[in-house]
C-alpha cells in the first residue's frame, strides 16, 4: 500500500515500482473513480498507466455514488485477479475510509431510502463546509473534524437512520479482508509548495475547460463535484472568481485536505507495518525498491 497526503508523490512511487517488477495498481482515490473528472483529480498520465495496469480509475459516471464498502468489494476482486495473473498488487491512494474498508474494519451501512437520500443531497450541496461542520457537531460530534465528504455522510446517516456513524463504526464492524505493508509518502514541509506548483499545472492544463465541458452535462448535485477544488473552478467558470482567486482557493482547500489526511495516517496506521518516506528525494528510488523487495507475496 502506497498512501499519504495529496501531491506527495504516490503515483511516481507506484510507477517507479512498476519499472522493476510486474505490478498492477489498485487506485484508492475516491475521485479518480469518476469519468471525465481528469485534470482536477490528478489522474495518472497515459505514460504512467502504460507502466502498469490500473484498476479503479474511470469506473463510475459522475452521478453515481461510491461507498467505501462498495469500493472494498471491487478492490478485493481486483487484487485477487492481479494475483491470479502472477503480478503484485499495489494499492495507491489517500482516501482513508477506503483503506479502512479493505485493510481494517468497516461498519455495515444501514439501508436508506434512495429518494430521501437524493433530496437531502440536493439540500446539502450548496452549504459551505463550516455549516456542515456545525450540523455534525450536534448530530455526531466525533466526526465534526472531518472533511466535506465525511461530514455529508455523517449528516445523511444520522438524519435518515437516526443512528450515528461513529456508533455504527463501534458496534457493527466487519473483519479486515487483507493485511498490508504501508509506505506513507510525505515530503514534510515541502508539501505546501508542491501543492502550489501542482495547482498551477492543473490550471495550465485546462482545468477550467474541463469543468466548463462537464457543467454542460453533469448535474450540479452529482457526487463527483465534491472533489477538492472543483467548487472554486466552477465559480471561476461562472464568472464569480478570477483565475487568481480560484487558484488561491484551490491551494488553501488542498492544503487543508492534506492536513486532514496526515492526521488520519498518523492515528490510523499506528500498529501497522509502516515505512515513511520522502519520495521526492534523490535517493528515494533505491529506498523505494528496497521497501518493495521486502514485501514478498500478498497476504490474505
Amino acid at each position: 500500500m502506497i498512501c499519504g497526503p495529496t501531491a506527495a508523490g504516490k503515483t511516481w512511487a507506484a510507477t517507479e515500482c512498476a519499472r522493476h517488477a510486474e505490478v498492477s495498481v489498485i487506485s484508492a482515490d475516491s475521485r479518480q473513480l469518476y469519468r471525465g473528472f481528469d485534470v482536477g483529480t490528478a489522474k495518472p498520465t497515459a505514460a504512467e498507466r502504460l507502466a502498469a495496469p490500473h484498476h479503479g480509475i474511470d469506473v463510475l459516471d459522475p452521478v453515481e455514488r461510491a461507498s467505501a464498502a462498495w469500493w472494498a468489494d471491487c478492490a478485493d476482486a481486483w487484487i485477487r485477479e492481479v494475483i491470479a495473473e502472477g503480478r503484485t498488487p499495489i494499492v495507491v491512494g489517500g482516501t482513508g475510509l477506503y483503506l479502512r474498508a479493505l485493510f481494517g474494519e468497516l461498519f455495515a451501512e444501514p439501508p436508506m431510502d434512495p429518494d430521501a437520500r437524493a433530496a437531502l443531497a440536493r439540500e446539502l450541496a450548496p452549504l459551505p463546509v463550516e455549516e456542515l461542520r456545525r450540523r455534525v457537531l450536534s448530530l455526531d460530534p466525533p466526526r465534526a473534524h472531518l472533511g466535506r465528504t465525511q461530514l455529508l455522510r455523517a449528516i445523511e446517516v444520522a438524519t435518515l437512520t437516526g443512528r450515528r456513524v461513529s456508533d455504527l463504526h463501534r458496534e457493527h464492524r466487519t473483519p479486515a479482508r487483507w493485511r498490508a505493508r504501508y509506505l506513507v509518502a510525505d515530503p514534510g514541509p515541502a508539501l505546501a509548495s508542491f501543492i502550489q506548483v501542482r495547482t498551477g499545472r492543473m490550471f495550465a492544463a485546462g482545468w477550467d475547460e474541463e469543468v466548463r465541458t462537464l457543467m454542460a452535462t453533469v448535474p450540479e448535485d452529482a457526487p463527483a463535484w465534491n472533489a477538492s477544488g472543483y467548487g472554486a473552478v466552477r465559480a471561476m467558470v461562472r464568472g464569480e472568481l478570477t483565475m487568481e482567486q480560484a487558484m488561491e482557493r484551490v491551494i488553501v482547500e488542498t492544503r487543508q485536505y492534506a492536513k486532514r489526511q496526515r492526521t488520519w495516517f498518523r492515528h490510523q496506521l499506528g500498529g501497522a507495518e509502516v515505512v515513511r518516506m520522502d519520495v521526492q528525494q534523490a535517493s528515494a528510488g533505491d529506498a523505494l525498491r528496497a521497501w518493495f523487495a521486502e514485501g514478498g507475496e500478498a497476504r490474505a
